[in-house]
């Protein structure tokens, strides 16, 4: 291809992704779309879902009365317990059944006494299963709560020997545990993921119903050109509410600290955009009508989403299902390479890998995406 030949294709693409972005600015409905999922849904989500138990309500009944178990008052606070209240043995069923506390932990009489002398002692814990995220992390934490506390017990008790073992646990990259820090990107990944398939499969669709895809055929362009366009103007305005929602909603709204280089990712998320507005155009092109390119689009995108290694963990998935989501997602990939950039601070050396898979994945639905988009609109 000679210099003038690409100039001129270069210029066509450019007046087409114009044209996109006029088009898109054309429709309030999508733009508030866009603002909402990387403002206001971002916060919702980094706020409202938290994976980690908070404000469990735990009553005690105290059979012991020493001073181990009165010390358990102040064990149990904030911000993991809201309330700790003391009640009789007869109370216990009675404050389950009817949900003013989650957890009942019963101390037995010379509870104490036995840590001190050595002797086998033990506690019951009651949970109200019903409220299952609190019972499953809450039971852990309650667990460490009191292995912690009767250690320290039974190390002031009677030739008590010191611990052959200190284990110090530190937390990198989140020492608070905060499920905020973790779903607040999360969700602006799979924001990407979802808005690029729907803006420019929309895109194509609006085109066919609305009759302007006639338009096109009559202009001196060519389906590469036109298919680049819708790609890169859809995939520009998600990459820009992306870092905009990165910088002032999880940084400065949410105060979560984003560890890697902005550039890095920016570069690797335009990158992914383009792969993800293939597939996009793709299921446009199997569709004919907007109701069936959302009916196409959500369970692509759910399982997309559900199998990338951001909601579970890849290695809790069978190794056949981890290879194939791998072969034929780029978006495990892209989860990969952001929690390296934006978790862990990796640079270019070390996440490369993940953006040379997302470049091959990407390049392989564009083919197919092409093929078909010749054969659909300009048969």
């Amino acid at each position: 291809m000679s210099v003038k030949g690409l100039r001129l294709h270069l210029s066509n693409i450019a007046q087409l992704v114009v044209k996109e972005l006029r088009s898109i600015r054309a429709d309030p409905m999508m733009l508030l779309l866009v603002v909402y999922a990387f403002s206001i849904a971002v916060y919702t989500v980094a706020s409202g879902v938290k994976l980690e138990a908070r404000d469990l309500t735990i009553a005690i009944v105290d059979e012991d009365q020493s001073e181990f178990s009165r010390g358990l008052t102040g064990v149990f606070g904030p911000p993991l317990f809201k309330t700790v209240k003391r009640i009789a043995a007869s109370q216990m069923d009675a404050e389950l059944d009817s949900g003013r506390s989650v957890f009942v932990l019963e101390v037995p009489p010379n509870f104490e006494a036995d840590i001190r002398r050595g002797r086998p002692a033990s506690l019951q814990l009651s949970i109200d299963a019903t409220a299952m995220t609190q019972a499953g992390n809450g039971s852990v934490y309650i667990q460490q709560i009191l292995t912690q506390e009767v250690s320290r017990l039974s190390a002031r008790g009677e030739g008590a020997a010191a611990t052959p073992i200190d284990l110090v646990i530190r937390a990198r990259f989140n020492p608070n545990l905060d499920s905020g820090w973790f779903s607040s990107v999360m969700q602006i990944l799979n924001n990407i993921t979802l808005l690029t398939i729907i803006l420019t499969g929309a895109a194509l669709i609006r085109e066919r119903e609305q009759g302007t895809v006639e338009h096109l055929l009559v202009m001196p362009v060519t389906p590469v050109e036109i298919m680049l366009a819708k790609m890169t103007a859809n995939a520009l305005v998600i990459l820009v509410a992306a870092v905009l929602s990165l910088v002032f909603v999880v940084e400065g709204w949410l105060g979560v600290p984003v560890a890697g280089s902005l550039t890095l990712f920016v570069a690797g998320a335009a990158i992914y955009a383009f792969a993800v507005a293939a597939l996009g155009i793709m299921l446009g092109t199997l569709a004919t009508t907007m109701g069936q390119f959302g009916l196409l689009a959500i369970p692509v995108f759910v399982v997309m989403q559900l199998l990338s290694g951001g909601t579970t963990p890849m290695e809790s998935m069978p190794v056949w299902l981890q290879w194939t989501m791998r072969t034929l997602s780029p978006t495990p990939h892209f989860v990969a390479f952001a929690q390296g950039v934006l978790y862990r601070g990796a640079g270019l050396g070390v996440v490369w890998p993940q953006l040379v898979f997302v470049v091959v994945i990407g390049a392989a639905y564009f083919a197919v995406a092409l093929r078909r988009f010749r054969k659909v609109i300009f048969s």
